[in-house]
Formats: structure tokens, C-alpha cells, sequence
């Protein structure tokens, strides 16, 4: 939805972006997607609209917001996945309750499959793009936000070991390709193993041979990070974000990697049994209202 707060005039650079941004982000909301403002600003510099740098994202940024501010960009089409509130749950009825209820029962879609999956991310910007296929496919969905604390990681091997009991386990990540972001798949695996947790760990993305295919722009590599040399001398100098994939390409790779380890006969039967729950479960919240 497009509302005006401001009344403004732009000079034609800035209205050239407004116009740019809408074009951009109407092509993925046609796709069903909500872009952050740093996958907005990938967008732009993948199309050599503007250069890569820190300047030019602060500038996208401050367009951004005052072509929101002045009505010309919908309000819904930018996320913000950090600040997000914690609103408590309520409904105006029973029935409302009832069809809450309904609408998030779900057996353990995993429950007869060979293989149990986790999703995991290092980017909070990306929840977004992967939280529809997590569900989707009832697969546990992790955002990182850089390396994992003791207690996640933990808490992580105890819920492989417990619902990966008598199954392969695997665990599907997505990171930056950049010094730590190559590092943390090496961690995320070790100490999983450490806690007992015995873990398939693929990086599905961001690998050397996307960044071939889909020329994501390149950042200079964190020369700081401890793990720079190593990175240097098997890469080069330059360094590569994940949400510089457009979300189209990331949401088919983790479609096509779930899909690979999963039944969807056996996955569709738990579904069908699923439905009939709920036919049950609304046949006996109708007598419930009605008292």
C-alpha cells in the first residue's frame, strides 16, 4: 500500500531511483516476494545502476525512504527481518481460536521419512525468502546471524539427536562467501559433532560456482578477519553476500535440495491424514461455538 506523509519534490536523480526501485520491486512481488533493502540494493548494483559501495547504499536508502514517505513506493514491499515485535496472541472469539487452531495443525510430516532436514541460515535478511519453503515442507528453519552461540548450537544437536533418532540427518545452509562465512560451515560441523549430533552440514549457498553463474557484485574481503589469509590464497581478493542472489534462484536451489531428501508420498499421506483431523476437529468446534 502506497500512503503519502510528506509532500516532496524530487530532483531527477532521486526520482530516476524511486522509478528504478518500483520496477525492481514489482517484479518480485509478482513472484510473491518482500525484498530487505540490502537485496534491493544487490539488485541495483547487479544491473550497474549504481557502484558498490557504502556511500551508494546509504544513498539508496535515504531514496527509499522518502519515496515511501512521499506515496510512491508501497510500504509492504521493504522488510525489515531485525525489528520485528512480539505482539502477544489474542482473537475477538472462540470461533476465531478454533480456525487459529485449525489452521496451524500439523502431524509430524517427518515422522516415517528416511532422512531428517534443517534449514539454516547465517542472515536474518533472508528469513523472508526461506521461511515459506521451511514451511512448506515442515523443515526447521535457523538464523544464525553470524557464528551460532554455545546454548543454539546445544540446543541444536539435542533436536537433531531427538527427532533425527534412527535417521540420516542433514543439515542445509546458506552463508556469505566471504572468510567466516566459508569458515562457519566448518564450525557449525564440528560442534554439532562435539555435542553428540552426527550431521550431513552442505553449503548450498553461496558457493564459488553461483558466484560464476550468477556474477553476484563482489565486496574486497575482510582483511581484518582472522581468517582472510587462508580465504585469499585459495579465492582472491574479493568476497561475495548471499543475498545477492536474487530470492527466485535461492528459493528454487533450497526447493530442489529439500526435495532430494525427502518422500513426498509418504510426506503427502501425513497431509491427507492431517485433513481429516481437521475435518473432525471443525465437525466438533461447531458444537462448541453453538454451547
Amino acid at each position: 500500500m502506497k500512503e503519502q506523509f510528506l509532500v516532496s519534490k524530487f530532483q531527477d536523480k532521486k526520482a530516476e531511483t524511486i522509478a528504478k526501485a518500483n520496477e525492481i520491486i514489482e517484479s518480485y512481488q509478482a513472484q510473491g516476494y518482500r525484498l530487505t533493502l540490502r537485496q534491493l540494493y544487490y539488485q541495483f548494483v547487479s544491473r550497474d545502476l549504481i557502484p558498490n559501495t557504502e556511500r551508494s547504499y546509504k544513498n539508496l536508502g535515504n531514496a527509499i525512504s522518502d519515496g515511501r514517505l512521499a506515496g510512491l513506493i508501497d510500504w509492504d514491499a521493504i522488510e525489515d527481518r531485525v525489528r520485528v515485535p512480539r505482539v502477544c496472541s489474542q482473537w475477538d472469539n472462540v470461533e476465531a481460536l478454533v480456525q487459529s487452531a485449525l489452521y496451524a495443525y500439523r502431524l509430524p510430516r517427518w515422522h516415517n521419512q528416511e532422512n531428517y532436514v534443517e534449514l539454516w541460515v547465517e542472515k536474518d535478511a533472508l528469513a523472508g525468502v526461506l521461511q515459506p519453503i521451511a514451511s512448506e515442507y515442515h523443515v526447521t528453519l535457523m538464523v544464525n546471524r553470524g557464528y551460532s552461540s554455545q546454548s543454539a548450537m546445544y540446543e541444536a544437536a539435542r533436536r537433531f539427536m531427538e527427532n533425527g533418532d534412527g535417521k540420516s540427518c542433514h543439515l542445509i545452509y546458506l552463508g556469505d562467501h566471504d572468510p567466516s562465512g566459508e569458515d562457519m560451515v566448518r564450525d557449525v560441523r564440528d560442534r554439532l559433532k562435539m555435542f553428540g549430533a552426527e550431521v550431513t552440514v552442505e553449503k548450498l549457498a553461496l558457493t564459488m560456482a553461483q558466484v560464476q553463474e550468477h556474477n553476484p557484485p563482489p565486496n574486497p574481503a575482510k582483511m581484518t578477519d582472522s581468517r582472510a589469509t587462508a580465504y585469499v590464497e585459495r579465492h582472491g581478493s574479493s568476497s561475495w553476500e548471499v543475498d545477492a542472489l536474487p530470492p527466485d534462484v535461492l528459493a528454487d536451489l533450497i526447493r530442489r535440495a529439500i526435495i532430494a531428501l525427502v518422500d513426498l508420498d509418504l510426506m503427502d499421506e501425513i497431509k491427507a491424514q492431517e485433513n481429516k483431523d481437521k475435518a473432525a476437529l471443525t465437525k466438533a468446534a461447531k458444537k462448541i461455538v453453538k454451547e
